[in-house]
């Protein structure tokens, strides 16, 4: 539910509006941030209208996780409490949803629940791996070094999509642009080119059939342009949950770069995630089995899994890895490298520090590149689409020839057979 908060400072008059997704008034208030000077109004938006700020208001992202992480470690450091630490974040972050969330949070804390419980009520902005380490930081006593590292870890995943967006954004200008051109010349120029064909009789090429048959559909049944929308966006709503199916990881895995950036930001995270684990006090064995429950990526929880088996059956960290190395690609065995200098020097949270940091580096630096490797593939596509409306509309006209002009089979005859009558 939707709640609308009219803020009114006392002191100028001006009133500032902020929407907050929650259940309850009181909710509403705290999330909204209200300052000591300001009288909050709420009120309720429900119906059409709900559904209306829900499509067009932001949505909760990684960029309002670590800026709440972030703040709230920081309040942590100087002795505020958990419930006022989070209160302080309303302001900070943009989204209607984290502002319910903190609204939540603090109060589930105030009523004496743990930071965990109140964050696993929302497992869609909350994973099970951040969920992992706040328990482990409520276990160990360290909660406010393990906010801190969720906030820059978040800084730093956010920092990478957004380089990764940037580099999409040429490529989807251009594709989008080629496939509008296909549809405008579906409406005004087949419709032509069909008639004068039509009417010739003349045998057509495949490519120039397939045209006409869509430019026919869109024409007699304009409705279908609506699926290919609904599905685009139905695929964006649930893109998360559909790349969390093994077989779609599997998939991605093979596909050139695509697969790199996936293994590499899966590994990053779950390496990142195992390193906080040890270093917060706990139990190897309990690392390794929150690791491979909140690992991104099918393969590394495959790898952590069994990882964990042979450390249970009393196998070191170094020769588990080594046995596994096949499940993390082709970077397997310089994992296993650094962990073999782990093992020989007692320094397995630095050694899993560093790997996480040349992942995130590689990341990075994939991500700087992105526009450059995507520029030939957008080349290569937008050459396709107009090689194929070319062809499908010029290639019939140099046989016109044959049906325009009368049949050329009974050509004068040698002057030896005319006859001249005097």
């Amino acid at each position: 539910m939707l709640k609308k908060v009219a803020l009114a400072n006392t002191n100028t008059g001006r009133t500032s509006f902020l929407i907050v997704d929650t259940d309850d008034d009181d909710k509403a208030v705290s999330g909204s941030g209200r300052a000591a000077n300001e009288r909050a109004k709420v009120s309720t938006i429900s119906g059409l209208d709900e559904v209306v700020h829900r499509l067009t208001t932001r949505k909760g992202n990684v960029e309002d996780r670590a800026v709440l992480f972030a703040g709230v470690a920081r309040c942590l450091h100087r002795n505020i409490t958990m419930s006022k630490s989070f209160e302080l974040q309303a302001n900070r972050v943009k989204s209607p949803a984290y502002r319910g969330i903190i609204a939540e949070v603090s109060y589930q804390i105030s009523i004496g629940e743990k930071v965990s419980d109140a964050l696993n009520k929302f497992p869609t902005e909350f994973g099970p791996e951040i969920i992992a380490l706040v328990t482990a930081g409520e276990e160990s006593g360290r909660l406010p070094e393990i906010f801190s590292e969720i906030g820059k870890s978040s800084k730093k995943t956010l920092k990478i999509l957004n380089k990764l967006k940037k580099g999409m954004i040429y490529p989807g200008i251009v594709i989008t642009m080629g496939i509008g051109v296909i549809i405008t010349m579906s409406y005004t120029l087949v419709p032509a080119v069909s008639k004068l064909y039509g009417d010739l009789g003349a045998n057509l090429p495949s490519a120039t059939i397939m045209m006409m048959k869509i430019s026919d559909l869109l024409i007699a049944k304009p409705y279908v342009l609506l699926f290919p929308v609904t599905l685009f966006s139905v695929l964006i709503k649930n893109w998360s949950k559909i790349t969390k199916q093994p077989f779609v990881q599997k998939i991605f895995a093979l596909i050139p770069i695509v697969g790199g950036i996936v293994r590499k930001s899966s590994s990053a995270v779950s390496f990142r995630c195992l390193s906080l684990l040890l270093e917060s006090g706990v139990r190897i064995s309990k690392s390794l089995e929150i690791t491979s429950a909140s690992a991104p990526h099918i393969y590394h929880k495959e790898f952590f899994s069994r990882v964990r088996s042979h450390v249970n059956d009393g196998m070191g960290f170094s020769e588990s890895f080594l046995m596994e190395s096949h499940w993390l690609g082709e970077d397997g065995r310089n994992v296993c490298g650094v962990m073999e200098i782990a093992s020989e020097t007692g320094s397995a949270t630095d050694m899993l520090e560093e790997i996480a940091d040349d992942y995130e580096e590689e990341l990075d630096t994939t991500a700087n590149q992105i526009d450059k490797v995507l520029e030939p593939v957008t080349i290569v596509i937008l050459g396709a689409l107009v090689g194929f409306l070319i062809y499908a509309i010029y290639s019939p006209i140099f046989n016109l020839g044959e049906h325009m002009l009368p049949d050329s089979s009974a050509k004068s005859l040698p002057s030896s057979q005319l006859k001249v009558d005097y």
